[in-house]
């Protein structure tokens, strides 16, 4: 199981960004802009499988993969924030720095486990949980300019067809397109 444990900071296009994208001249409908924006961020998330500011997430997983490497369901990943396994008595055990390596050079990142050092869960279901971060940083320049402007379309359309009854959550082909490249494709 993965989820979302902190978001993000920031988004990639500020209020004023969004507004002069949208041509809008008023600031009477900023909260729903806000809305729109942090929407369209995670439309293309969802479409991509990646983290475009950076943010924090929890994976849960019931036992350490045999062959002691497993992929992360997030890209880009920066870090290991820290692990811990529930014992049998329900107490938290945490992994001892350095019993994990995050191989981070390429999507999906991949968590290397070292056997002998890391505790053994106790409990049979979600006895082990990793806290990542991820993202590629903080500021809207750190993002890839065509997830930006992807986030800028998806907003767009959000904003035109916030009334129209439909199928108003499918990605235009634009920003298909610019995404196709950064999907993470799972085997």
């Amino acid at each position: 199981m993965t989820q979302r444990i902190a978001a993000p900071a920031a988004e990639p296009l500020t209020l004023a960004e969004a507004r002069d994208f949208l041509r809008l001249d008023q600031t009477d409908g900023d909260a729903l802009v806000a809305a729109l924006i942090a929407a369209a961020r995670q439309m293309v998330e969802s479409a991509t499988g990646r983290a475009l500011m950076a943010q924090d997430w929890r994976v849960t997983r019931d036992a350490w993969p045999p062959g002691g490497i497993f992929p992360l369901p997030v890209a880009p990943v920066s870090a290991i924030i820290d692990a811990r396994v529930r014992a049998a008595d329900g107490s938290e055990i945490l992994v001892p720095e350095g019993a994990l390596r995050l191989i981070a050079d390429r999507a999906p990142a991949l968590i290397e486990v070292d056997g002998p050092a890391v505790p053994r869960p106790g409990v049979a279901r979600g006895g082990i949980t990793i806290d990542i971060r991820a993202g590629y940083g903080g500021t809207a320049a750190d993002v890839p300019p065509d997830l930006v402007q992807a986030v800028r379309l998806v907003l767009a359309h959000l904003h035109e067809h916030r009334d129209a009854p439909g199928d108003t959550a499918r990605l235009p082909a634009t920003v298909a397109a610019l995404v196709a490249p950064y999907r993470l494709v799972r085997l």
